[in-house]
């Protein structure tokens, strides 16, 4: 029986990615802000008395180390740590006010990866190679180039798929698989406030079953739906001079008031 710890549970790919695992019979560790919410979706799951909540913002490190430990002490070994906590929102490096919302984004989307992962590196270096482990960073197909009005998203998920490929290498003879996820436009509440278009936008629950087949797998990096990985390697191709052309010209999600 799989042992599985996620943050950012409560809502969108975080709990698409419960609702899958508690399907395949995972006992989960499930982290959000909001109790209720939680206990929302624990009470949806299958066998939900199997299931730990643990209400916390997330940049609280220590608090977040505690439901780590907690959850290790409840079951023993974890299998597979999910760091899905995120947020996105328009910013604009010419408001000196967008500072603060550049620091709480690299917060939320980088530092509480890193405090996510931290309290499972070592143990899981004790049975890694008896039993599948795996760390799993959500990035974002926004972390390939940099988006207009997107400065601090595009950001710091580039720095969760910088990040992830280090600890990977870090970690490659120790047994344990870190495994990047980059999201296309999937349907989620984040999604639903953009007024552009969002090609293959996808259902979050075809996005989970996808996710978890990949995280399964071991591999170390997908994009998720596929067409989008097509656009992310044509992304990467263009010269600098042909990108900033074409994306000055996109809308883009609106800043903040």
């Amino acid at each position: 029986m799989q042992t599985v710890f996620i943050t950012g549970a409560s809502s969108g790919i975080g709990a698409a990615l419960a609702e899958q695992y508690a399907k395949q019979g995972a006992t989960l560790g499930l982290v959000a802000r909001r109790q209720d919410l939680l206990e929302q979706l624990r009470l949806r799951l299958p066998n939900p008395e199997r299931h730990k909540i643990y209400a916390l913002d997330v940049t609280d490190h220590a608090a977040l180390s505690a439901a780590a430990r907690d959850f290790i002490h409840s079951v023993g070994t974890v299998n597979v740590v999910i760091a899905s906590a995120g947020i996105s929102v328009g910013t604009l490096t010419e408001y000196d006010e967008d500072i603060p919302i550049f620091a709480r984004v690299m917060e939320i989307n980088l530092l509480a990866t890193v405090a996510s992962f931290a309290p499972f590196i070592a143990e899981m270096k004790k049975y890694a190679f008896q039993e599948p482990c795996r760390l799993v960073g959500i990035a974002s197909v926004a972390g390939i180039r940099g988006l207009p009005g997107a400065e601090a998203y595009s950001a710091s998920k580039a720095a969760v798929i910088s990040y992830c490929e280090s600890l990977r290498v870090e970690l490659k003879s120790s047994g344990i698989r870190v495994v990047t996820i980059a999201p296309g436009y999937i349907d989620t509440p984040m999604t639903k406030v953009n007024t552009y278009a969002m090609p293959f936008l996808m259902p979050v629950d075809k996005f989970a079953v996808a996710a978890v087949n990949a995280i399964a797998a071991g591999v170390t990096y997908r994009v998720i739906p596929w067409q989008m990985g097509g656009v992310a390697k044509l992304l990467r191709s263009l010269p600098n001079w042909l990108y900033d052309y074409v994306f000055s010209k996109v809308p883009h999600k609106a800043r903040s008031e």
